[in-house]
This record gives C-alpha cells, structure tokens and sequence, in this order.
C-alpha cells in the first residue's frame, strides 16, 4: 500500500496536465484563429510568487489585464536577480479556478525554459496568450499565477556563457 500511494502522486500529475484539472498547465499551445468575442471581457489577475529563499524580485509587469476570448495578449513579468552571483530560476504557473485551465494558451512564455540571470541582472520576460472562446460563460475573471523556484547548481555558479547567451536571447531586456 505505501509503494502504491507514491505511484499515485505521479499519475495524478500526468492527469492534471493533460486534463487541466487543479490549474495545472505546462507547454507552450498552438496560436488559435479564432474570431475575437468582443462582447465578452475577460479579467485576467497576474500574480508573481517567490519560492521559499528564492531572492530574486519577481512580478508582473501590469497586475490586471483585461482581454476579449480569442484575442492574443502580450504582457510581460519582470525579474531582477540582487545576489552577487548568477543564479538560475524556474517558474511554475498555476491558473484559477482550475476549470478555465484548459482554455486560457499560453502561446510565448517565460515559463517554458529556465531562467538564468546574472548577479544584479533585471529582465523583461515576455509572456503571450489567447484565451479560448470556449470558456465557460460564467467563468469573468481568472488568476494566472507563477511560483518562481531556485534551481541554481548547488555548490557551483552556472556557466558565464550560458548566463550570456541566455542574455542574449531575451527579447526587452533592462
């Protein structure tokens, strides 16, 4: 019995993604064509979470975004690490209530790859959704919210190159 409770946590977690349930979300979605449903106004709260001992300031650039279902919205979170070494972080998002997971696509985000920032270095990290049309009608506001994670190398600092080629590679940076 108590090997087969640990079986469960896993599986539990394959459906989760794959259903949406419990706000769980991951991967990037494919752009949907969809017709903007300008008489519908979807609030959507953006909220930015340190793990416990992560140091880095962390949130969204605007707090609250206000979007038609099938239109695409680019909005981005900023991220500033103040420690005097590189470090490197990753965000798990989370979506509320649970049931509008499956449609809110996030189609550009942060939180597909890992995010390396050197000491004192601050970010503009972009973020693009949609949210689909078939969102349930009672469903007006939801809260997309990331939990950003220390996962730096215990013991070493990252690469010098991969902190400047992440660098690099970020769209905006400041």
């Amino acid at each position: 019995m108590f090997g087969f409770g640990f079986a469960l946590v896993p599986l539990y977690d394959v459906f989760c993604k794959v259903t949406g349930l419990n706000g769980k979300i991951t991967g990037p979605s494919v752009a949907l064509l969809e017709p903007v449903d300008s008489e519908r106004l979807v609030r959507v709260r953006l909220i930015g979470i340190n793990n416990e001992g992560m140091p880095w300031r962390f949130g969204p650039e605007e707090g609250v975004v206000k979007v038609h279902p099938g239109e695409m919205r680019q909005t981005a979170f900023i991220a500033q690490n103040p420690t005097e070494r590189a470090m490197v972080a990753q965000a798990i998002p989370s979506v509320s209530p649970g049931e509008a997971a499956r449609y809110l696509h996030k189609i550009n985000c942060f939180c597909f790859n890992s995010q390396t920032l050197a000491a004192g270095e601050r970010v503009e990290m972009p973020l693009l959704f949609v949210i689909d049309n078939a969102l349930p009608s009672q469903i007006h506001s939801i809260t997309l919210s990331y939990t950003l994670f220390d996962i730096s190398p215990k013991g070493s600092e990252p690469p010098a190159a991969a902190s400047a080629d992440a660098a690099g590679k970020r769209e905006g940076a400041i």
